[in-house]
């Protein structure tokens, strides 16, 4: 009875294998244009949900991991696509510029699941600091 449990488990885990996921790389429609110590914090930190540039890992192609992480990137560039930064309107910019001041303020973003699995991630109270600093220019009225 065990082994039969542990044969279909494994029938369902391999036949899972089957399901497309969509991992893809749109290319970049208007990339962000940001000082280069914004950006390499922001490339280190954020692309990897947050832009058309992500760096899928190998367990992004095994099911069923790969259906959470394309739905977590999908829903990151949902919320906030630095490739396509330049082209939103100045009013969503501001928006979205104080959204990143009250994530990266009460340390909610990178993730922490993510930060486990992609610790070179991590921001340091500088680069905090400067994502802050960057991100409120961007938020105050023009």
């Amino acid at each position: 009875m065990t082994r039969r449990i542990v044969y279909v488990c494994l029938a369902i885990v391999i036949v899972a294998q089957l399901v497309p996921v969509e991992r893809d790389n749109p290319p970049e429609i208007a990339p962000l244009l940001a000082p280069a110590e914004v950006a390499a914090v922001l490339e280190r930190s954020c692309y990897d949900c947050h832009s058309n540039r992500t760096a899928w890992p190998w367990y992004a192609h095994v099911a069923p991991v790969s259906w959470w992480v394309a739905h977590d990137v999908s829903e990151g560039r949902e919320h906030l696509n630095f490739s396509q930064w330049e082209e939103l309107p100045v009013e969503k910019r501001r928006h979205v510029a104080g959204k990143i001041v009250e994530e990266v303020s009460g340390g909610g973003m990178p993730p922490a699941i993510y930060l486990r699995l992609h610790p070179a991630a991590a921001a340091s109270g500088t680069d905090l600091n400067l994502l802050q600093h960057w991100a409120r220019a961007h938020d105050a009225p023009e």
